[in-house]
């Protein structure tokens, strides 16, 4: 279990997040995270944006894309 502490900063408290959550996120100074308070527990998470669908479909290839051999493959489920 990773422990962290609070220090106070004029009105708010400040929390130190241990080094193995930040590089196993990736975070930095300045990374936003979502915080979620439920019950007595506070989740946190890294806070990375979604894409849109404008985003993502500038990333997919152009033109058709198979699979070799794709069109061979019989059905693997209740498909049909």
């Amino acid at each position: 279990m990773l422990h962290a502490s609070l220090r106070r900063s004029g009105g708010s408290y400040i929390m130190t997040i241990p080094l193995s959550y930040v590089e196993q996120n990736h975070l930095d100074a300045g990374s936003r995270l979502a915080i979620e308070i439920v019950g007595d527990e506070l989740k946190i998470r890294p806070d990375r944006p979604r894409k849109s669908l404008e985003e993502l479909l500038k990333a997919t290839p152009r033109g058709p894309r198979r699979a070799k051999g794709w069109d061979e493959l019989g059905p693997a489920g209740a498909e049909l």
